[in-house]
C-alpha cells in the first residue's frame, strides 16, 4: 500500500467513515498537503486549504455528522494520483442552519488524489450534492 494511490486514498475513505478527524487523519496526509474544493452547493465559492486548515475542518465535520459513508464507484491510478468516483452519503447529528437532525445528504463526487512517498500531498474534489433545501 505504501506507493499505491487508490490504496492510500481508500484508507483516508475509511478512516473518515470510523469516524477519525482531526489530528487522527494527519498520518494520511504528507507535511505540505492541501485540497482544492470547487464550487458547489455548500461552498459556492469553492474552498482551498492547507493541511492543519483541512484537519480543524474535519473536526468541525464530524461534529456535525453522525454517520458518513463513501461507495467507491470506481478507482484508477495514474502515475501517483488516484482518480476516483465516489458516492458519499451523511446523516446529520444534530439540527444545524437549515438541516435537521437525521436529513441525509448524498454527494456525486470525482476526486483527483495526489500522492508521494506513501502519503497525500493534495485532493481536488469535485463535489455534486442531490437537491436538499438551504
Amino acid at each position: 500500500m505504501a506507493d499505491d494511490p487508490v490504496a492510500l486514498a481508500t484508507s483516508l475513505l475509511r478512516a473518515l467513515e470510523a469516524g477519525q478527524c482531526g489530528e487522527d487523519l494527519r498520518e494520511h496526509f504528507a507535511p505540505m498537503a492541501s485540497t482544492v474544493e470547487h464550487p458547489n452547493r455548500l461552498k459556492p465559492e469553492g474552498a482551498r486549504a492547507n493541511l492543519d486548515q483541512m484537519l480543524a475542518a474535519s473536526e468541525a465535520g464530524a461534529g456535525l455528522m453522525s454517520s458518513q459513508r463513501y461507495e467507491v464507484r470506481s478507482a484508477v491510478a495514474a502515475g501517483d494520483t488516484a482518480i476516483l468516483r465516489l458516492t458519499w452519503s451523511g446523516v446529520i447529528a444534530r439540527d444545524a442552519g437549515p438541516f435537521r437532525r437525521g436529513d441525509e445528504l448524498v454527494a456525486h463526487i470525482a476526486q483527483f488524489v495526489e500522492t508521494a512517498g506513501g502519503a497525500i500531498t493534495s485532493i481536488e474534489t469535485f463535489d455534486c450534492y442531490e437537491p436538499f433545501d438551504l
